[in-house]
């Protein structure tokens, strides 16, 4: 639920198990407690998207006891992030705000899928951001239960769940690669690329893109077994290109398949999954701006807006979601 202040600090006070996302400013000033809490602007909200610096979206774990029996708070940097799925419960899972552009989330987007218990564990989360709008913010995580304010840390809330329910990390992701496109593989791994090959041949990405006239709301979108991995452009800035997510040496990516309208094919995936309940979700900046949801409604998926979201490793231009069953 997006509420006050006033209402979210006093149900730190009641000591509730929170999770939290708002504004730098008013994350800072929350008493502290059971919670943990990332900044962002943009939120999903029963009454349908939208962007505040003055309410915070907070979920209660607290008021399902008959559901979470134990949980503990943890922060990580990025020596150690890779011990926060060892961490995680057995039965339960586990949601991690990591800020952005920061050390430990480079580090947790090149290296997650290598961490231990990895995918024997259900980790779930999102990359803390900011206003595109404004200057002077800064991408932050707050460890409620120390009162500590990070932006170079990830902080974790681990949930433990009864034995007789059933935990599921679920993608939405209207994205697939389009099989028409050339291929592209990098030689350099990371946010940052320069040159690429396309087909086998070597180009300076930028001028590819502007060259080909490609769309650039449109993801890359990597072969990864089988399924598809979605990377997206942030910005392209002197012959160089941004992405949200680090790209890898070794695999096949093509351009994601056209979209002819994005509001709707995203509303169609929606309501394929709109009977699912979730416990936790978030949702991704760029489908909140080039889906037009601020002031729209999407049901069963209220939650921040983030800069990146987590399904165990760093995806990409998705909606993520947890049901508990």
């Amino acid at each position: 639920m997006l509420i006050s202040y006033e209402k979210a600090a006093q149900m730190i006070e009641e000591g509730r198990i929170l999770h939290i996302a708002g504004t730098e400013a008013l994350l800072k000033k929350l008493p502290k407690g059971k919670w943990i809490g990332g900044s962002t602007e943009y939120f999903m909200a029963e009454e349908g998207g939208k962007v505040s610096s003055d309410l915070l979206f907070v979920t209660d774990f607290s008021k399902t006891k008959s559901v979470y029996e134990r949980f503990k708070i943890q922060s990580y940097d990025k020596k150690n992030i890779c011990k926060v799925s060892a961490d995680a419960y057995e039965n339960g899972f586990s949601i991690l705000i990591v800020p952005f552009d920061s050390t430990v989330h480079k580090e947790y987007a090149h290296n997650a899928s290598g961490y231990e218990n990895m995918f024997l564990r259900h980790i779930v989360g999102w990359i803390a951001g900011l206003n595109l709008e404004k200057e002077g913010q800064t991408p932050i995580a707050v460890n409620g239960f120390t009162g500590e304010v990070f932006s170079d840390k990830a902080v974790a809330l681990h949930l433990q769940t009864k034995e007789d329910k059933t935990i599921s990390v679920n993608i939405i992701n209207i994205f697939e690669q389009d099989t028409s496109s050339p291929v592209i593989e990098f030689s350099e791994e990371g946010f940052h690329v320069k040159k690429c090959l396309v087909n086998g041949k070597e180009v300076v990405f930028a001028d590819y893109i502007a060259k080909n006239k490609i769309d650039t709301k449109l993801p890359i979108v990597g072969d990864y077994s089988g399924s598809g991995v979605n990377i997206s452009f942030k910005s392209i800035e002197n012959d160089i290109v941004n992405f949200y997510a680090p790209v890898f040496q070794g695999i096949k990516y093509r351009i994601a398949k056209p979209v002819s309208d994005y509001v709707e094919l995203f509303n169609k995936h929606i309501l394929e999954h709109s009977d699912d309940s979730s416990a936790f979700s978030c949702n991704c900046i760029l489908n909140f701006l080039y889906g037009d949801l601020e002031h729209k409604k999407i049901e069963s998926f209220a939650g921040p807006i983030t800069f990146g979201e987590i399904a165990y490793q760093l995806v990409n231009q998705t909606l993520v979601y947890v049901t508990v069953m």
